[in-house]
Formats: C-alpha cells, structure tokens, sequence
C-alpha cells in the first residue's frame, strides 16, 4: 500500500450523509483531509469514486427515505449531485485543490470510443493537478442506480487508469466471519483467492439505509480488481487515513490474475448481454476447453434481438452461460447461418460469411 503511486479510493453514501439524507459537512470533510494529505507531496495520484448524490438530494427534496421508484431516485440524483460536486469542491479549496467531475455509467464503460475518451479526461486530469471525482450518472442511469453499482465501477476505473491499489471505504471495518454486530465474529484479514471466503455469509445491504451496495458489491468489486491484479482493501471510512498510510486495517485481497484487456474486462464486468446464442456439445468445448472462436456450425440456436458488434452471451445445451462475446451478425442473420460452415456460407452468401460469429480474440469465459 504504501508503495502504490496510482491509487483510486471508493466511498459509499452511508459515510457522507446522514440517515435521514443530506450531506454530513464533516464527514466529507475529514475524508477530503485524508485524501488532500496523501496527494501533498506530489508523488501520489488519487481518483476518487463517491456515492451520495441520491442520498444527499433526499432531505433538499423533502423525501424522509430513499424512494423506489426510478424516477424519484433520478430526481434526487439530480439534486444531489450539484450539492456533492459543490461540497468536495469548497471542501478540497481548504487545500488549495482544484475539483473535476466525470460522471459515468456501465454503457460509458462498455462502449469502446466512450471508454478511451473517459481514460483520456481522466489521465489528463491527474497530469494537470485535479483531483478527479467519479460517479455514475444516476440522473440518466437505470440499472446503476438499482443495483448499487459504484462498487463495481470502482474496480473498473481503477483498471481504467492503470491504479496501483483500491482502496473500498464503507460504514464496516472490513469483511468479517459473521454478522460484525454479533460477539464471537472476527475479521478476516487477508484474502488470498474465492477459497478464502468459502462459507462466509456476506450481508447484502448497509446499515444506515441510504446506500444500494452493501458488503457483496463491494467484495464482488475486490474480486474483480483482484482478478485483473489489483490490490485492494476494504474499510471503513474512518479508517482511511490507515488504509492510505500501509497501517494494517480492514481486509487486505491479494491479487488473484495479471491485468487484462480493457474490453475484456469490461465485457465480462460492465456489458449487458442483448441476446444469447445456445452451442452444442463440441462448441462448448472448443470455447471453454480449447480458447477457440464460435463458428456458424456450433450453434444450435438464437435469441434476442442484437446487432453486429452486440456482447451476447454463450449458453451450452442445459441454458448455462459458459460466456460472453461480442457478436459479428446481426440476430435475423443468424438463424440461417446455424450449423453450417463457414466454407458453405462463403459459397451461397459471399466471403463475407467466411468468418467467425464470436471471434475469440472478443471473448471471455464465464466462471461459475
């Protein structure tokens, strides 16, 4: 930790804001005192990624609790966000420090032009002495704002700008054995791969009620920043400045694989499939076991309706999904390219069928 130059640090809204919604003024500004002391001397870059624009547009909106229904979630966030933006911004002047915020969703992240444009802002950013502040764009986003995905997003910026370390700041001072409320449960210091967490029951929301995420997102987002070679801890918000300095706090995930493709990493993590395609036995294999490419002839059947360039996923004969592709036809094509080779379709239909429905060079395995 202490050795990371690159770090991106996630906070949940549970730790900016009251219960009852609204931002807690000291709380963002003990984590801006942190953050503004590790970046001090210059040789450590900090991407910031907070929750808090639905929680702190509730109480400026009259609303006692977090609404269920999108569109009033996406008016708060729209209150919200502005009064977010604006706190870290008179926050981090204490210190001198300039403000840029990048709002960003799954789609931001899954389509190839948007990633690289969203890579670029915030590598220049960091290059020119801002102090880069992400969050999802709830005013316009569905499926973030419904599952609590800033945890998940955090691992994805965090391969985004290539971070040396991610650091995931909650209301729980890191994953614990049990319930953390109950006598008798410890903390888990280190996790070293899945087997680690073999029979823990991870609890599935926060405890102050304002959040989405919980300690599942939150481990899921470890697993994936692990697994593209990442480091991470988890802690609390409180315990920042410890987490920051190499201090032993929370829980501490290995790194579990070596960093990826950007679009494969957000193909598996970040894109919503628009259709599936089902392979028979020998597909599945060559797939899975061999690593090769999905030819016409390994289909077995279609459904959905997606466009060429589309992520689908590869389901084997009982429905699994074995994995994710993106697809080179569009869905009507495919039902007359099904269990032929590619030899066949060249003759009838012209070279241009002559290649492969998923290559696998745009392919990523599903693990269970």
């Amino acid at each position: 930790m202490r050795e990371a130059r690159r770090i991106v640090v996630k906070v949940g809204s549970s730790s900016l804001t009251t219960a009852s919604g609204g931002l807690d003024a000291d709380r963002v500004d003990a984590l801006v005192d942190v953050l503004a002391k590790v970046r001090s001397g210059g040789e450590r870059e900090i991407v910031l990624v907070s929750s808090g624009a639905i929680a702190a547009g509730l109480a400026p909106l009259g609303l006692r609790r977090r609404p269920k229904d999108l569109a009033r979630q996406q008016a708060a966030a729209s209150v919200g966000q502005g009064l977010l933006v604006a706190r870290y911004t008179a926050s981090f002047a204490r210190y001198g420090v300039r403000v840029g915020q990048v709002l960003l969703t799954s789609d931001d992240m899954s389509r190839r032009a948007h990633h690289r444009n969203a890579s670029r802002t915030l590598d220049k950013l960091l290059a020119m002495g801002a102090f880069p502040i992400v969050n999802e764009n709830d005013t316009v986003a569905t499926d973030e704002i419904r599952f609590g995905d800033n945890d998940r997003l955090a691992a994805l910026v965090a391969h985004l700008v290539h971070a040396d370390l991610l650091v995931l700041l909650s209301d729980v001072d890191g994953v614990y054995d049990g319930d953390p409320g109950k006598p008798g449960t410890s903390r888990i210091a280190e996790v070293r791969g899945p087997g680690d967490l073999s029979g823990v029951e991870i609890g599935s929301s926060g405890k102050a009620g304002v959040g989405t995420g919980g300690m599942v997102t939150k481990v899921e987002a470890a697993r994936i920043a692990a697994a593209a070679g990442i480091p991470v801890v988890l802690t609390s918000a409180v315990h920042a400045a410890d987490a920051l300095t190499g201090q032993d706090t929370g829980t501490w995930f290995h790194p579990t694989g070596k960093r990826s493709a950007d679009r494969l990493l957000w193909l598996q993590h970040a894109s919503t499939p628009q259709g599936a395609l089902t392979l028979d036995d020998g597909a599945v294999r060559a797939v899975v076991e061999r690593r090769k490419s999905l030819l016409p002839a390994g289909i077995a059947a279609v459904e959905g309706e997606f466009s060429a360039g589309d992520p689908v996923e590869l389901r084997d004969g009982a429905g699994h999904a074995v994995a994710r592709g993106l697809v080179n036809f569009d869905a009507k094509e495919i039902p007359r390219l099904i269990g032929r080779s590619t030899r066949e379709l060249a003759q009838e239909l012209g070279p241009a069928y002559e290649r492969e429905v998923v290559h696998r060079d745009d392919l990523v395995l599903l693990h269970p």
